[in-house]
């Protein structure tokens, strides 16, 4: 684990903003006269997906994808100039909220201005072309880490960005070397103290699948090294496969038990429902009081939030990366209430410092969770297809106030009544 990760950072909100669909005109001025509204969600960190230009030749759709990098010091004409990231920089840091951008390290696109100035940067095929290791990526060309400079450009490029923003989040960055990112890290801090650095960690099956073949993909305990934070896809297929009704729920309550003792005591995963990447949830769970379960459990879990813009509205339709398609805005349901709620319940009944552990109903599909620390312990009950059912707790009888809605929570002979909807309340020692 990075010897100087903060525990605070799991108590931390985080919202993903993909300027091109944020708004109907995709720009960083739009976006800055959204921060009023994403501020009072209790926002800490806005991360940006990639902001800088997208390459043209090979693109996939009509505009690209903005993870096919043509320029890694420059922003996409189309948001705005780079005065005007800046002045959205600028505002977000007025608010008290800070900036993290993506940085894609692995790949750029196939005209960039990195291959066309430093073309021995570059994986290259047998005939001498450049080529990437995962075959659908078809808009990229992979990067060459055996190559010395290419670790002096990349820092370089890191320790200028890192003199207007707070934190970057790392595509795919198990794919790497860990010893770079630690490089990087040692860097980024003498220009910018408490820089704050998030890994794409991969899937455990796409990990897996790569090592195979012989690619260099750094485990997840290995990136912590480097990371204060890490994406929870070591364990997402299993929660995958539940939202499927492939596998039940205590495969994925087990799996997050086994989180706990695989990585060091301060490790801190981000905890999400949705990204750029997966399905929406609201297109798995449409039911709203199912929705409301899932919400409160994912702000209970240990670890970073993570919100994707448009999830407040339970938008069920996922934006897609190479065309322009708007959060949908007008979906009839609005979260924020909710939402604001839960995170004051992370920011204030739960602790950074507390050890986690959950079980599951499978028969009824109730996450039942706790949270402890030696000065409280935090029970989340979640019925996640809102069914009214008895739940065992190991608390003293007693009458506790659901800290979502004000209710009253009664414990008699160790049990105690959930009515469907999402329980979260804390017991001081």
């Amino acid at each position: 684990m990075a010897q100087n990760t903060d525990l605070a950072l799991r108590q931390a909100l985080i919202y993903s903003v993909y300027v091109r669909a944020h708004t109907k005109d995709g720009t960083f001025h739009a976006v800055e006269n959204d921060l009023e509204r994403i501020q009072a969600l209790g926002t800490d960190y806005i991360w940006f997906l990639p902001i800088h230009p997208i390459g043209v030749k090979g693109k996939k759709g009509s505009l690209g994808c903005p993870y096919a990098n043509r320029d890694y010091r420059a922003v996409n004409p189309a948001y705005g100039t780079f005065a005007d990231f800046k002045h959205l920089c600028d505002a977000i840091h007025a608010r008290g909220m800070r900036v993290m951008i993506d940085v894609v390290y692995n790949h750029t696109s196939p005209d960039s201005v990195l291959w066309e100035t430093h073309p021995e940067f570059f994986y290259k095929k047998p005939d001498g072309s450049p080529g990437n290791h995962v075959g659908d990526w078809t808009d990229v060309i992979d990067l060459d880490y055996t190559v010395p400079e290419l670790w002096d450009y990349q820092v370089e490029s890191l320790t200028q960005w890192a003199t207007l923003v707070d934190g970057f989040r790392c595509d795919v960055a198990s794919f790497v070397p860990v010893d770079f990112w630690k490089r990087a890290r040692a860097a980024v801090e003498r220009v910018h103290p408490g820089f704050v650095w998030l890994a794409e960690s991969v899937h455990a099956g796409f990990g897996e699948e790569m090592r195979r073949t012989g690619l260099y993909c750094a485990t997840d305990a290995e990136a912590f090294e480097a990371f204060d934070i890490e994406y929870e896809y070591d364990i997402r297929e299993v929660f995958d496969a539940y939202l499927r009704g492939e596998k039940p729920l205590s495969a994925w309550t087990d799996a997050l038990n086994a989180q706990e003792v695989a990585y060091p005591a301060n490790y801190d995963k981000l905890r999400f429902l949705e990204n750029h990447d997966q399905p929406r949830i609201a297109s798995f769970v449409p039911d709203m009081d199912d929705l409301a379960n899932y919400t409160a459990m994912l702000y209970f879990l240990k670890g970073t939030t993570l919100l994707y813009a448009g999830q407040e509205w339970a938008d069920p339709h996922l934006p897609s990366l190479f065309e322009r398609e708007p959060i949908n805005r007008a979906t009839g349901h609005d979260l924020t209430p909710l939402l604001q709620t839960l995170r004051g319940i992370k920011r204030d009944a739960l602790d950074a410092d507390d050890a986690f552990s959950a079980r599951a109903m499978d028969k009824t599909d109730v996450a039942v969770m706790v949270r402890e620390n030696d000065t409280a312990k935090k029970v989340g009950i979640f019925s996640l297809r809102h069914r009214a059912v008895s739940v065992t707790v190991d608390l003293p009888d007693g009458s506790y106030v659901n800290l979502i809605d004000g209710s009253r929570v009664t414990v008699l002979a160790g049990a105690l009544r959930c009515d469907g909807k999402p329980i979260i309340f804390r017991v001081d020692r």
